[in-house]
């Protein structure tokens, strides 16, 4: 019996690829996990994204956002106090920061969720397959990153692409204030499900708030008019939604016209 043992267990660590059972030489570990820790400078550039986040409580993490947000008095500020942010932990499994894109002086700005893996390989928002159907959606009412800026409510990548935390979006969120301040869009237009509950709050979903435009109004006082769509990652999943999707952008183009905005090529 002990036999037989012995052979399934040499079998399992076989198809396990441990084929040397005794090493004729020691192995110094120690030394192993020192050599590791004094990496040159481009491969500690490289993994810089396996360090371990710091261990920050949510109270503490959302109040130090609040204090670097609110001193940052440019976009160039703003991005520079989220790099240097430790209050969420997604930037230790991220590999770059995706601040914004498109035009900063817009009247109109866009907020999204979280970069995906694409995003977060160029450091850019909505450059995926979502970001190239979103906008196809905005080209299509005459609007392109020429005339609007777009950021997310979380500025890294969660793993796997999965849907942020409350804690992680509450860490962000006055962050995210201070950039709409900075920006001082006339509108703003909610992408997805994520973006409408942390800014406007409230129990109800996505599904029935979309298309319908409130105010929303900013840290230094200013009224906002908001309008919340279903995020393109959505509508990929479920393109039978395209067709509300397009009577909210026919709704927002009705009011950008009547605010002045130029919609050149709109169709």
């Amino acid at each position: 019996m002990m036999r037989e043992n012995l052979k399934t267990l040499l079998s399992i660590f076989h198809h396990a690829g441990i084929d040397e059972v005794i090493s004729p030489l020691q192995q110094d570990r120690f030394h192993e996990i020192e050599d590791t820790l004094h990496l040159s400078p481009p491969l500690q550039q490289e993994q810089k994204h396996l360090q371990t986040a710091p261990l920050i409580s949510p109270k503490t993490a959302c109040e130090t956002a609040e204090i670097s947000a609110c001193a940052a008095q440019t976009l160039a500020d703003l991005k520079t106090a989220l790099v240097a942010f430790e209050g969420c932990s997604l930037k230790y499994t991220a590999t770059n920061l995706v601040f914004g894109d498109g035009n900063p002086k817009a009247r109109i700005m866009l907020i999204g969720e979280a970069p995906g893996a694409d995003e977060d390989r160029q450091g850019l928002p909505f450059v995926g397959q979502s970001g190239q159907l979103l906008d196809k959606m905005f080209a299509a009412i005459g609007l392109t990153r020429q005339n609007f800026y777009i950021t997310n409510i979380i500025p890294w990548r969660p793993p796997g692409n999965r849907q942020p935390t409350p804690a992680e979006a509450d860490a962000c969120l006055p962050f995210v204030r201070r950039h709409i301040d900075l920006v001082s869009p006339d509108f703003l237009i909610l992408v997805g499900g994520t973006a409408t509950k942390t800014l406007l709050g409230g129990r109800e979903g996505i599904v029935r708030l979309r298309g319908a435009w409130k105010d929303y109004t900013s840290e230094m006082g200013r009224k906002i008019k908001v309008i919340s769509i279903f995020h393109p990652a959505y509508l990929l999943r479920s393109p039978g939604q395209k067709r509300e999707v397009w009577l909210d952008l026919i709704k927002i183009k009705h009011s950008l016209l009547e605010a002045g905005v130029d919609l050149k090529g709109a169709c």
